[in-house]
């Protein structure tokens, strides 16, 4: 009843998406987490939402309407229809992480891959704990290739190892899989936060109240997230030129730079 394709994402600046007025105690904006990993995740109805508004701003209200369901009108009984596109949520495949020496390692944990590989029906077997891709070049401690990150060490039990099918673009990256207790506390140390303040209209001082901070996935990040197309409906082209990649903005605070990302689709 429905073709499975999917998305590939690659932030290219900082994306949040979550609460963006302070609405959280301390005025700390958080972005949504996978509830076992803790690791941000984009949810399926923002990536249709964006979706939807540049088929609208491209293509017209009728397009939009076939794929994305019509809206429900005022006093009109029956007046939606289901949407011909289902989007689940996007998750982290490799997260950037800063590390001395490298200055960048890309990580993941065995839970975030186990999803990529269902979702693109790769064989490989999930790369163990603790394996290194081809490319790291991590520090040799007594015998042993070490990373050292913000919060301590962490030995590579598997250097060298190849993990170039896990990369969705295709590049393999320096690269470490860590454990699923451990990729929360990473992913913490990673991502990108900002404080804001909202200046005086007539003199440069900080409005009482006005003053919050903001975190997002890191630029680098890459994720990806599965769709489903109901068949014999015609073809959806959801980008402008009808090709299956393109750049979109994801989540909130565009006004200051977040959210720019580039998305390929796949198995369309």
């Amino acid at each position: 009843m429905y073709k499975k394709a999917y998305g590939i994402i690659e932030t290219l600046a900082p994306v949040h998406v979550g609460a963006t007025a302070g609405e959280e105690s301390g005025n700390l904006n958080l972005i949504f987490r996978d509830q076992f990993t803790l690791t941000g995740v984009i949810p399926g109805s923002s990536i249709r939402g964006r979706f939807r508004s540049e088929m609208l701003l491209n293509k017209g209200k009728d397009d939009s309407n076939q794929w994305y369901g019509h809206d429900a009108d005022a006093g009109v009984t029956d007046s939606t229809t289901e949407s011909l596109v289902k989007f689940e949520y996007a998750s982290v495949v490799w997260l950037p992480v800063f590390c001395p020496g490298q200055p960048v390692v890309w990580v993941s944990c065995p839970k975030l891959l186990k999803r990529y590989k269902r979702i693109t029906g790769i064989t490989d077997p999930v790369p163990q704990v603790y394996s290194g891709s081809s490319v790291l070049k991590p520090l040799t401690v007594e015998n042993r290739p070490t990373l050292f990150f913000n919060f301590g060490f962490l030995t590579i039990d598997h250097p060298r190892q190849n993990l170039k099918p896990w990369f969705p673009f295709g590049e393999e990256l320096p690269a470490v899989v860590v454990a699923d207790d451990e990729i929360a506390m990473i992913h913490d140390m990673a991502l990108y936060r900002q404080s804001r303040v909202r200046l005086d209209e007539n003199e440069k001082i900080a409005v009482k109240g006005a003053f919050f901070n903001t975190e997002a996935l890191p630029e680098g990040t890459q994720m990806i997230f599965p769709v489903a197309i109901k068949k014999n409906q015609g073809e959806w082209k959801p980008f402008e030129d009808d090709s299956t990649t393109g750049e979109i903005y994801l989540g909130g605070l565009e006004s200051i730079g977040f959210g720019h990302c580039a998305v390929e689709l796949r198995g369309l």
